[in-house]
């Protein structure tokens, strides 16, 4: 029964501790002892304060601060391209991939006819370039022609890989052609008429008669060259073909030679290939990664007009316009001096240009 009394007495001291705390007791048990009325007590720690308390509720997130805004800048301006402009070519998802093609002086005969490539080199051409007057004629039969857009070099397609603008087809390639042709010393005349645009069909007949007036007015001219650009690819996958010469980024060319095999009458296709296979020995020398193999076949594409016709491949729709430049100005290199060496000498008793006699 003691022990029920001290048991019970010890939980109602401690229950009136507890209340004497937590309802500001605390403080004036401190003050109690600091005034010397309580003897014999001691306050060891206030825990509460800095204990955090139990199931307390978390703080609210406060959102971070955000950084202070800036106004936009204004775009840089984009200097319009000087040679073409961008107005409708939409983004493509073909897959250009870079080739380069094993040329030398081989043939790449499509016909039924036996060719001695060798034979022919050591004959050379029989076609001559007249001493006065012009000598070569550069035209294009698929003048809209062009190549992938890139840097400045932006058109309106009218299709595919084609427009009308002779800044960025075909037509811009002959330009440099014949500039440089001429400041060799060659006499050219450059037909920048766009024949396949806006009908394709009847392009070869449209150039094939410009071709007759032009010799008609200049008989004497010896060698037509009908510039293209190739198109090489399938299933999404499109080639551009690459010469691989040193310090220069450049695709490469073909010379295309026609013949009778398809039935219509064309007389001269041996002189065309022989000059075809000299002008790729001569750019070959100098350049030996630039010519594709001269590809024979059975269409004559207008080259019975004369006997120093000849289609000139430059680069592919998946090359650059850029590329095509330099690959023709390396193809002028080499082709340049071997077509002055074929012009004719003046009469006898007349004096050559440049000649001390």
């Amino acid at each position: 029964m003691r022990t029920s009394k001290r048991l019970a007495l010890m939980g109602i001291l401690v229950l009136g501790m507890y209340m004497l705390m937590t309802n500001g007791g605390l403080a004036l048990l401190r003050q109690g002892i600091e005034d010397g009325r309580m003897k014999n007590v001691m306050l060891i720690s206030d825990t509460r304060e800095s204990a955090a308390p139990e199931m307390a509720e978390p703080s609210p997130l406060l959102p971070l601060p955000s950084p202070p805004l800036r106004p936009t800048p204004e775009p840089t301006p984009v200097p319009e391209p000087e040679r073409c402009v961008d107005l409708m070519e939409s983004p493509r998802s073909d897959e250009i991939r870079e080739t380069t093609i094993q040329g030398g002086l081989s043939i790449k005969n499509e016909t039924g006819y036996s060719v001695d490539a060798g034979r022919m080199l050591l004959e050379g051409p029989p076609v001559r370039l007249p001493a006065e007057g012009p000598q070569i004629l550069i035209l294009h039969t698929h003048g809209s022609e062009a190549y992938t857009q890139a840097g400045l070099d932006r058109y309106e397609a009218n299709d595919s890989y084609r427009t009308a603008d002779t800044q960025c087809n075909i037509v811009r390639v002959g330009d440099e052609l014949a500039a440089l042709l001429e400041k060799a010393g060659l006499r050219v005349l450059h037909d920048r008429e766009i024949y396949d645009f806006p009908s394709y069909t009847g392009s070869y007949t449209r150039s094939g008669a410009a071709v007759e007036k032009y010799l008609a007015e200049f008989p004497n001219i010896a060698v037509v060259i009908d510039m293209h650009r190739d198109a090489l690819g399938s299933e999404g996958v499109i080639y551009k073909t690459m010469a691989e010469e040193s310090g220069v980024v450049a695709s490469q060319a073909m010379l295309l030679v026609g013949t009778d095999d398809s039935g219509l009458e064309h007389p001269n296709w041996r002189s065309n290939l022989a000059l075809a296979l000299y002008l790729q020995e001569a750019v070959g020398r100098k350049h030996p990664t630039l010519m594709r193999p001269v590809t024979l076949v059975s269409q004559r594409y207008n080259q019975h007009l004369t006997g120093g016709s000849l289609i000139l491949e430059v680069g592919s729709s998946g090359n650059t316009l850029q590329e095509a430049l330099a690959a023709i100005r390396l193809f002028a290199d080499g082709a340049a001096p071997a077509l002055a060496e074929l012009v004719e000498t003046p009469e006898s008793g007349t004096e050559v240009e440049g000649s001390n006699s």
